[in-house]
Formats: C-alpha cells, structure tokens, sequence
C-alpha cells in the first residue's frame, strides 16, 4: 500500500495495520526518515548490533530510545515506549543499525546517557486501537483550547495538540513572540479536558514544520519533510546573492527569512573571491562611475556615469585596472579599454577551390561581352549622318538663285546608280510590269507645284548632295527627268522628320487613292482593265 503521507508513493510496512503516523515509510522515504542503506547488508554472525533506536512521534519529532531486550525491530514498526514521568506512549521506527549512530554524533546526543528510555514492547492490534482513538480527539480539542485562549486575551497562537497514547497527558504546543503567563490557561484546560497539562513554546519555523505546506518552489516544505535544524538567516545572505530585498519574496510561510537563501551562500562567497570590491566610484575623464549591477558568475560589472542612463559592462579585470590607475592619480579616457587592432586570419574559402563567389564572377563576365556585341551591332545599323553643307558665297552664281551647294559628297555616292535603277521598288504602290502593276514613271496630274520665290535672308531647305557626274541644270537648275528623284528624296526627309528612322525606303510617288474616294484623296483613281 502507498504512504498517505508520502510524496514519493513508496510502500509503508505499517499502513496495512492501521498506522496513522506521518512519514513512517519503509521505502527508502526521504520523508523525516534517513535512508537506511544498511538494511539490506549481512551482517558478521559475531557483531554486536548498536542497541540504540530512533522513534518517531507526531510533527516529525524524533527521540532516541534503547533497546534493551534486544527486541528484532524492522524500520516502521510500531512500538510501545516509555513515556516522561508515568505512562506508556506509541511511536514508529524511522532509524537502527549503526546509522544510529552516526546520527547521534550528528545531534551530539551521548550514547551512555542515564535519562535515556527504553522500549517496552511492539505494539499490539488493542494498543494501536487506543493510539488512534486518541488521535482523533486532538482536533476538538485544539479548537477550545483556541476559543479558552481568546477568552482570555493572552497573545499566543495554538498550532497543535498532541496526546499521549494512554491519554493522560495532553502537549499543547503554542508559538508567541513575547513571555506570556499562561498559569490561569493551564487550569481550565486540565479541569475541562481531566489530563495533565504540559506547554511547550516553538518557534515560528518549527511551527511551519508541524503543520506543511507547500512552498513557492512548487514543492513540499523542507522544514516538514527533510529540515530538522534550523539555522539563522540573515539579509545579508540575499545581498551576497544580488537578491532584492523585497521581504514578501524573501519570507517564507513562517514569515521569517526562508532557510533556503543558506543553501547556496558557499558557492557564492567562493564565486566573489575573484571580483573587486567597488566601495568608490571610478573617475574617469568623463566623470565618475557608480556599480550598477554584478553578475557573480560571468564576472561583469555594469557602470553608469552620473547623470546618464546607459550602463556600460566591464569585466572584473578591467574593474581592477581602472582602480589601481585611480590610485596612482590616473584617469583613463572612458571605461572601455582601448581597441586593439588584430590581424585578420584568411578566409577558408580563399584557400578552397571552386569557391562560389568564382563561380558567379565567372558567369557575370560571360555575359558581359554579349551585351556589347549588341551595342556594337546597334552602332553599326545606325545611318551615317548626313556630309555638313558648305557656306554659300555671294560670288557663287548659284547663290542668286537661291539654291545652297552642299559640300562634295564622299565617293562611295559617286558609285551609285541614278535615275529608274535607282529608284527602289514600293511593295505598296509601285510594282513592276511584269506584274501588271503601276509604271514607276510619275503621272501627269501628280507633279509638285512650282516653288514660291523665298524671301531674302531666309535659308533653304536641306536637300540631299549632289553627286560629281550631274546631268547640267536646264530652265530654273534642275537637271531634266529627275522629278522623281526630287520627289523621293522629298519623301525620304518627311519620313526621316516623323520617325526619325533613316533606314526606313522612302515612299515613291503619291499614296494610292482609295476605294471609294474621300475628301483626301489627291488624283484619279485607276480603273480596272477590262481584261
């Protein structure tokens, strides 16, 4: 069966008799009861067994006993003891064997001792019976003893009754913080109850340990499982350990300093060896430095200077420094130490082949040089810029009629062909015979208006240059049958004006009239032949 009392779930020896005591827990329960990890070990046929036992009672309160009939005990047996003065009391085995011993030497409780008591008996099925008859009066009468107290306005607090097994002797245990005379308490507690009386005052710690709780650690309280004494704790346990001191975090259910701030005060008082002591603020050029905050541990230390919220950390060597150049009358420029400039180590990927970043170099210059085929290309399409036309001189004979000459075109126009093999095909409107379309020859009733004499000063239009072998002018300068050639030239500019595309072939003739004429139709249209 599981210990009703036991965090742990362990078996209990006693529970299938009817034990109602806290703790008493055979299997290895760590609570109020020492392992007993010699239990299992044979012992020597020849070797005397310690004759001492520890019994437990009720609050976890543990006494020392002798066995002196030599009785074969088991850790969580109940037995029979003798009590103070007159009387038999019930108690468990929580400790034997020669861990006895040791805990004796523990408390400094001495082994020869004449006031030491004996065991009687173990316990039988009708003891039992009667322990825990008793057991159940206790809570009744806790409470009047509590309402007597109250009547008589004395400033102490009741936390527990205990009863004796025989139920003549009742233990109110009570805690208070000043002496109180509690004659006139004892009197009708014994005339009410028909028991002796005995008050027994505890401390605010052992009260906790008596009644258990749980912790703000999440856990059973170490008073009332494992603590059996109680040491003092002071503030300064929290200081060492840059606790705040907050005393509603620091307290515990007793409302005193928790035990706990001791356990690890050592490790921190050895950790604080290696970090300066701060008393003064360090100076600096900037001005002083107070302590913020320490991180015992790491060894840092957080400084602010007066007047500004921004902390800088330094470790506990730097802290040294600064302080041992303020004694020497020394100011450093801030708290930080001074950067020192370390040579840079090469980079693995240096040294490893196929590196990445290569790679991509190699796959950005390849495409590159095809951005510029494309751009050379492009230049290359452009047309060539028309040859720049030379000024015209009052003396030239030509500069009476008006007419620019242009300056002397390159030789590769020389080489072109002129008149009908020059003219290139339309794939609109002109057509060759063959085909049975139009005749390039321009029609009669298309031909260019005769131009209005131009007012003096203005500058003539740009036509195109002139090649070395010209036919002679006739009439107004124009050489004969190159009407057409004007015309398309003519074309070329407007097209070159509108899109500013000169590789564009230049429109020959009139723009075709459409079916079914318009108000922008120019000319006739042509009929159909009637074959």
């Amino acid at each position: 069966m599981a210990c009703t009392s036991c965090s742990s779930g362990g078996g209990c020896s006693t529970t299938a008799k009817g034990c109602g005591s806290k703790g008493s827990c055979s299997s290895g329960c760590t609570r109020l009861n020492v392992f007993d990890w010699l239990q299992d070990v044979a012992l020597p046929s020849d070797f005397k067994e310690f004759d001492i036992v520890e019994i437990r009672f009720k609050g976890g309160r543990k006494e020392f006993y002798r066995n002196k009939t030599r009785l074969p005990l088991v850790t969580g047996d109940a037995v029979v003891v003798e009590a103070a003065g007159n009387g038999w009391h019930l108690g468990h085995v929580s400790l034997k064997g020669e861990l006895v011993r040791l805990q004796m030497r523990k408390k400094k409780a001495e082994a020869e001792a004449k006031d030491m008591r004996n065991i009687l008996r173990v316990a039988t099925e009708q003891d039992e019976e009667r322990w825990q008859a008793v057991r159940d009066l206790e809570t009744g009468t806790m409470f009047r003893a509590r309402s007597v107290v109250e009547e008589l306005r004395l400033k102490m607090k009741l936390s527990d009754v205990e009863y004796q097994a025989d139920r003549t002797r009742a233990t109110f245990f009570y805690s208070a913080e000043d002496r109180v005379d509690f004659r006139d308490l004892i009197r009708r507690l014994a005339d009410e109850f028909r028991v002796r009386v005995d008050m027994r005052q505890i401390s605010l710690r052992h009260e906790a340990g008596r009644l258990g709780g749980i912790g703000s650690c999440g856990r059973e309280l170490c008073c009332s499982t494992w603590l059996t004494d109680f040491k003092s704790v002071s503030t300064t346990a929290a200081r060492y350990q840059n606790l705040s001191l907050n005393p509603a975090k620091l307290s515990g259910q007793c409302g005193r300093l928790k035990c706990c701030l001791n356990y690890e005060l050592d490790t921190y008082l050895d950790a604080l060896k290696d970090i300066p002591q701060v008393q003064r603020p360090l100076l600096t050029e900037k001005g002083e430095a107070f302590l913020q905050k320490t991180d015992i541990f790491k060894k840092r230390m957080w400084f602010a200077l007066r007047g500004d919220n921004n902390w800088v950390m330094l470790d506990a060597e730097r802290v040294r420094e600064i302080q041992d150049m303020n004694k020497r009358g020394e100011k450093p420029e801030n708290l930080l130490p001074p950067v020192r400039e370390e040579e840079r180590a090469p980079e693995v990927s240096a040294h490893v082949e196929g590196n990445l970043d290569r790679l991509d170099d190699k796959i950005k210059g390849g495409k590159r040089p095809k951005r510029r085929k494309k751009k050379e290309g492009a230049e290359a399409s452009a047309p060539v810029a028309a040859p720049a036309r030379t000024a015209v001189s009052k003396s030239d004979p030509d500069a009476s009629s008006g007419i620019e000459v242009p300056a002397a075109a390159p030789s590769d126009e020389a080489r072109r062909p002129r008149g009908a093999a020059a003219r290139p095909l339309n794939r609109r409107n002109n057509r060759s015979r063959s085909e049975g379309g139009r005749s390039s020859e321009p029609r009669a009733d298309n031909k260019r208006p005769e131009a209005t004499p131009r007012p003096e000063g203005s500058v003539a239009a740009p036509r195109p240059p002139r090649g070395e072998n010209r036919p002679p002018r006739e009439g107004n300068g124009r050489p004969a049958g190159d009407a057409p050639n004007r015309d398309a030239q003519a074309n070329r500019e407007a097209s070159t004006n509108r899109t500013g595309r000169e590789n564009r072939p230049p429109r020959r003739g009139p723009r075709p009239p459409r079916p079914g004429g318009g108000e922008g139709n120019t000319g006739t249209s042509a009929t159909p032949s009637a074959s």
